[in-house]
């Protein structure tokens, strides 16, 4: 095979093989070279490839292989997979586990409150709704909605205290 046949077959692959290099190595400089290195592979096999019924398939697996190996080979320890570089900034399951315990005990510890702190607290902390704008609904003055709510958080934070340190003596 000449060069010129070879280079038909290969140009129309090339920048696939590259954006397939890309995606994998994440470093245009890597992927370029890897590019040339399997296109260099691909010359050195120039009569087998007249045999393969896919070219680009073939051409594309061997782009996939040697970005593998490159990845894993000590020399580009730099270069890390692909899926290593997403990173989920979402809670963890652990974390999400622990928040959704979290609030179950703190519905228990608000359904044991008077119905007053929990009125208050409902609507100050959870409903975010001002002390003026409480007033009016639970037709109290400021002055005891603040000290309800107080009392509320008082509560709920001595029995969280106690369900975190049950048991630490």
């Amino acid at each position: 095979m000449k060069e010129h046949t070879f280079l038909n077959i290969i140009n129309p692959v090339k920048d696939k093989m590259y954006r397939l290099a890309l995606r994998l190595l994440t470093s245009k400089e890597a992927a370029e070279d890897a590019t040339q290195e399997v296109i260099l592979k691909l010359w050195s096999r120039k009569e087998r490839i007249k045999h393969y019924a896919n070219v680009e398939a073939f051409a594309m697996t061997v782009t996939k292989n040697y970005c593998l190996d490159q990845l894993k080979s000590k020399q580009n320890s730099h270069l890390r997979i692909v899926h290593q570089n997403y990173q989920n900034h979402g809670p963890s399951l652990q974390t999400e586990v622990e928040l959704s315990d979290e609030m179950e005990w703190l519905q228990k510890i608000v359904e044991t409150l008077p119905e007053q702190q929990k009125m208050v607290f409902q609507l100050r902390d959870i409903e975010q709704y001002d002390y003026e704008e409480i007033a009016e609904i639970m037709e109290m003055n400021q002055t005891a909605i603040r000290v309800s709510l107080s009392r509320a958080r008082k509560a709920i934070r001595e029995n969280l205290i106690k369900k975190h340190n049950y048991g630490i003596r």
